[in-house]
């Protein structure tokens, strides 16, 4: 008897019969079967010698398709752990774990298309093409540029996502044709020869000492102030475990925000690590984790996903900025890729760092109970002395578009004085509301309680919660009169930059203004060479990133978390404050930065400013302990999203009458109750939350739940999540 792992919403594994001819499929292993009306690929968990289910009534299994198992037991003994911890169908685990074109059924080593130019293409007139169609002509250039081996369809569409109807004439005239070429192999001798790093401070010494003492596991949080030469630490360690023999898997927040950490991985480790991120087509992604699982890459660099990647000879594990929200999986599967870095590292016996200027209480609290070994870079490499901050009062000296007088007077002498400034908003577009001045209507989504945000380059209002857009008005919908922005986006203090320093090279970097592949990295590229005099953007330029002449961070409408409903209000703008604030003179150039606040009088300001995020750290746990939130109690956060208010609520009410005998001293439930907005994407929402001050007790409540919804009748009416450890409540 085979068990199954089924890629559908259930919390079980399936019963299923040897194929009829007698092959037995070892765990691990993929196989095809017939799920209902369908057929699915399914992988094999485990042997068993019954079933709960009447003999007649199982299956056999359709085929076999893997002569050997594609996950060990050690990959297995994860993706178990994963499904338990997080009540979640054992099948929709094993799908996040496999590469797309595994979970398709395709083979471990498949064949893919590719389009390759004729011979008759080499004495093709392209100029003459090219005047009637171009983007034959376009086309042919770039096949014929690929050489005999021709060039794989899922490159085509990433390089000319229209070719489609360009190759069918080319191939009507014979100058192209298609053909089946061995996938790619990874190849990790593309970076070129290691070189030496710079010597070590007597602290990264300390710490890599501290790092050496252990192979086996051991947790170890690396706090450093930015610019404190953490990834020197982490790289000096990695030469260790490479050396040795041994794999190294670094998880990063996102890939196209750490273009300076993997150029830095290739030129002082001289290898070419194996990527793994959402960016990549179906055929890289899977070489990449072949190249991992054979061992035949000793690098693995990869987002969130990437923690479930086979290795052959793990080493170590590393969470490079491990307070970063992206860690956590939003949708689906609600993993904490962190956590579970963690956890597979034990499993392992291998050792994890976990490295950041801003860790997360959480984090903290481990080190503080001793579970955890604490390791602090308090000053920065190179002899760089942190920056000075200091508060703009709003309120006495107002901004004009966003940018006080004081801040654009700052601006002005940095840039004379040959530096770079950033100015910093977490808020993308031109502005987040449009209103009449005479009747005060906002302009709000019809799908979603909330507003339209002001793309005025587009001329476009779009909402950022479900992507609706439609043309920017002129006049109020209710009454006629003009309307008017109010507020700002990143677009907006764009345009009043360049107002303000017309002959200074602005450059804005949001994810409005990187979606083209590659513009990411070109445009971190052009910041570093210095080439852009003033960066406006958002978070994503508070990640790492290290621009040797900016001096001068200004930070725009930072009161947005001073009075946030969330109990992590106070952490995450301090995280965010304090990363973004690190990005100023970080080479030999003293760095300034300015906050722009009309409350400059809150306790916030003076705890950040006076004690740094260490002080802000150790102020939040103290409260948490006395109101009992996280990392002092346990939390789960049930989700119901209906077409129907009342589906959505009554769903949840049923959850928590369920819950009512196991209620007491160690477990609260709270709700339901309307999301904060109760309606996205033209669905209700509302939430149910579970506090424990055990966590056994969360989980054993959660494991008797699970199924129980899973029959309830009013489930098909909604759809549902459990999410453990939530680090998104309102």
């Amino acid at each position: 008897m085979l068990k199954v792992a089924i890629n559908v919403p259930l919390s079980r594994a399936f019963d299923y019969l040897p194929p009829a001819d007698g092959t037995v499929p070892a765990p691990g292993c993929r196989v095809r079967v017939q799920f209902g009306p369908r057929q699915q690929i399914g992988l094999v968990l485990a042997h068993a010698s019954d079933s709960t289910l009447d003999p007649g009534r199982i299956r056999r299994c359709l085929g076999v398709l893997d002569d050997e198992p594609l996950l060990g037991t050690r990959e297995l003994q994860l993706i178990r752990f994963t499904a338990d911890y997080y009540h979640h169908p054992i099948g929709e685990v094993v799908a996040a774990a496999l590469p797309a074109m595994l979970r398709q059924g395709k083979a471990l080593h498949p064949v893919v298309e590719a389009l390759v130019a004729t011979d008759l293409a080499d004495s093709a007139d392209v100029e003459t093409l090219s005047r009637r169609a171009p983007k034959q002509a376009e086309l042919l250039e770039t096949i014929r540029d690929a050489g005999g081996n021709g060039i794989e369809t899922d490159t085509l569409t990433e390089l000319l996502p229209n070719w489609r109807r360009a190759a069918k004439a080319l191939l009507e005239k014979g100058l192209a044709e298609r053909i089946e070429i061995s996938a790619p192999q990874f190849d990790e001798s593309g970076a070129p020869a290691a070189t030496p790093g710079p010597k070590l401070n007597d602290d990264q010494q300390a710490a890599l000492r501290k790092l050496r003492e252990h192979d086996d596991f051991n947790a170890c949080l690396i706090e450093g102030v930015t610019g404190s030469g953490k990834t020197e630490v982490y790289l000096q360690r990695m030469r260790d475990i490479i050396d040795a023999g041994k794999q190294v898997l670094v998880l990063v927040p996102e890939i196209g925000l750490t273009p300076q950490l993997l150029s830095r991985l290739r030129k002082r480790l001289g290898i070419e690590p194996a990527l793994l991120h959402s960016g990549l087509n179906d055929t890289e992604r899977l070489a990449a984790w072949r190249a991992a699982r054979t061992g035949a890459a000793r690098l693995v660099v990869g987002t969130r996903s990437a923690i479930f990647t086979p290795l052959a000879n793990p080493g170590l594990v590393i969470v490079d900025e491990e307070h970063d929200h992206s860690f956590k999986q939003q949708e689906g599967l609600r993993y904490s890729a962190r956590d579970l870095a963690i956890v597979r590292a034990k499993q392992l016996d291998v050792p994890v760092i976990l490295g950041t200027a801003t860790p997360t209480l959480e984090m903290l609290h481990h080190c503080h109970n001793g579970n955890y070994e604490h390791i602090k870079l308090p000053i920065r490499a190179g002899g760089a002395t942190p920056p000075g901050i200091r508060l703009i009062d709003t309120m006495r000296l107002p901004a004009t578009d966003g940018i006080s007088e004081p801040l654009a007077e700052a601006i002005g002498k940095h840039l004379q004085a040959g530096n770079q400034a950033l100015i910093f908003l977490n808020r993308r577009g031109f502005a987040p509301t449009l209103i009449c001045s005479i009747c005060g209507h906002i302009a709000g989504c019809d799908r979603c309680d909330s507003r339209l945000t002001v793309h005025a380059s587009q001329r476009q209002l779009r909402c950022h919660h479900c992507g609706h857009a439609r043309p920017l008005d002129d006049n109020c919908s209710e009454c006629g009169e003009v309307v008017r922005p109010l507020g700002e986006g990143t677009e907006r203090l764009e345009d009043t930059l360049r107002q303000r320093f017309p002959e200074r090279n602005i450059m804005r970097i949001d994810s409005d203004s990187t979606q083209r592949k590659g513009a990411m990295a070109d445009a971190l590229d052009q910041a570093r060479e210095g080439e852009a005099d003033i960066l406006v953007g958002t978070q994503m330029l508070s990640k790492g990133h290290h621009f040797p002449n900016l001096t001068l961070v200004g930070i725009v409408n930072a009161d947005q978390g001073l009075f946030g409903t969330d109990f992590r209000s106070a952490e995450r703008m301090a995280q965010s404050i304090v990363q973004v604030a690190g990005r100023a003179g970080r080479a030999s150039r003293k760095g300034e930065v300015l906050i722009q606040t009309a409350f400059p009088e809150n306790p916030f300001w003076s705890t950040l400013i006076g004690g740094g995020y260490p002080q802000v750290a150790a102020e939040a746990l103290a409260e948490r302990e006395v109101t009992r939130w996280p990392p002092f109690t346990r939390l789960a956060l049930i989700r119901s999203a209906a077409h129907q208010h009342a589906d959505a609520l009554n769903f949840l009410d049923v959850a928590r009458r369920m819950l009512a005998d196991r209620c007491g001293e160690t477990l609260r439930v709270l709700g339901p109750v309307d999301a904060p907005m109760a309606r996205r994407a033209g669905r209700y929402r509302t939430q149910l939350l579970l506090q424990s001050s055990d966590r056994r007790s969360l989980h054993e409540a959660l494991r008797e739940l699970r199924p129980a919804l899973e029959e309830e009748p009013a489930a098909r009416k909604v759809r549902w999540s459990i999410d453990v450890d939530p680090v998104e409540l309102f």
